[in-house]
């Protein structure tokens, strides 16, 4: 970076005390203000804690954050303009890091609503707060489900105008907006398309939460699809360490942080079996239109501009995910799992 303007900007954003943190009770945003907190920054944290999943899972989080001084948490929902707007006049906001969203794909064709209000809505709130209160920095997270249909390695120069979910396209309208308050008003915009994140304290939604405790209580694992469609499954720590260092100062860019080796369910299947020491009964249902057979990362945008690549194994991944499960197996035998997505 020739340019000493950028360099005192790269300064400021990187290294700046105040960080914004949406999501913060989230799987993502837990494990990223952990990271900053470490960093010693000083976080503040929205998040609305709602029941999309088991809020005790949210709440075991948060309490893990709120053990550091240099933590702040506001119950608040991105959606709702004038409590955002009073966190920013309260704290010296320095960047805003954007891991507030609904998630999940198959519930986003029940209430693609509330997707688009989160999604969209919400993110041009924080855009619009940040051009009033002068934020120059952004990250906002985004998702591997925008390449559905393209060809792999999914690089960030692919067209993504086709998303076959009401999730993916709400992703997609967030980014398009970040890109016009980028060309308008100049804020710095990273946009990180995650793939498939998995770790400990996971999303009960996703499939290595539920796949662990259906084996470890010897329930029916229910799949969708023979096994053989593939995830670039994602450490969250990997994840979190690529979303802070996607705080430097990049203009507008997409930038994929994902493991960048896809593995077939039925591997992961296999490796749970191994690391719980016991089988897996599987019930085979049909696969869901709005899945994709597999993703695939290509990261060498990541490498490049965030000197970031993944350092956590599958194997390794799982196998802390799992060690995770068993010492806090007592209360998490009591997450409840909705099959509706």
């Amino acid at each position: 970076m020739d340019n000493p303007d950028d360099t005192q900007k790269a300064n400021q954003w990187s290294e700046a005390e105040n960080i914004l943190l949406t999501g913060a009770a989230g799987f993502i945003g837990w494990e990223t203000g952990k990271k900053l907190l470490e960093q010693g920054k000083r976080v503040v944290g929205i998040d609305n804690l709602n029941d999309y999943y088991d809020v005790r899972l949210k709440e075991y989080r948060l309490d893990n954050l709120k053990k550091h001084e240099k933590f702040t948490f506001h119950p608040a929902d991105i959606e709702d303009l004038q409590a955002v707007n009073r966190i920013f006049e309260e704290h010296g906001i320095g960047a805003v890091i954007n891991l507030a969203a609904r998630a999940g794909v198959r519930y986003s064709m029940e209430n693609p609503f509330v997707y688009m209000s989160t999604n969209a809505q919400g993110t041009l709130n924080l855009l619009e707060l940040m051009r009033k209160h002068e934020v120059k920095k952004m990250v906002l997270a985004s998702t591997s489900s925008l390449y559905a249909g393209q060809p792999m390695p999914f690089s960030e120069e692919l067209p993504v105008n086709t998303p076959i979910s009401p999730y993916a396209a709400s992703k997609k309208a967030a980014e398009v907006m970040a890109y016009s308050y980028h060309y308008l008003f100049g804020i710095d915009v990273s946009v990180v398309r995650y793939f498939t994140v998995y770790g400990p304290a996971g999303r009960p939604d996703m499939s290595i939460f539920r796949f662990i405790r259906w084996i470890d209580e010897g329930s029916e694992l229910v799949l969708y699809g023979d096994g053989s469609q593939s995830r670039d499954f994602t450490y969250v720590s990997d994840i979190a360490e690529g979303t802070i260092k996607a705080l430097k100062p990049v203009g507008f860019e997409v930038i994929n942080l994902g493991n960048s080796h896809p593995h077939p369910l039925s591997e992961v299947i296999s490796l749970m079996e191994q690391y719980l020491g016991r089988k897996a009964n599987i019930k085979y249902h049909d696969f869901q239109k709005t899945d994709m057979l597999a993703t695939w990362a290509d990261v060498g945008k990541a490498k490049r501009l965030l000197d970031w690549e993944p350092a956590v194994s599958l194997e390794q991944g799982l196998e802390k995910t799992v060690e995770w499960y068993g010492d806090n197996r007592g209360w998490v035998k009591g997450i409840k799992i909705d099959m509706t997505k």
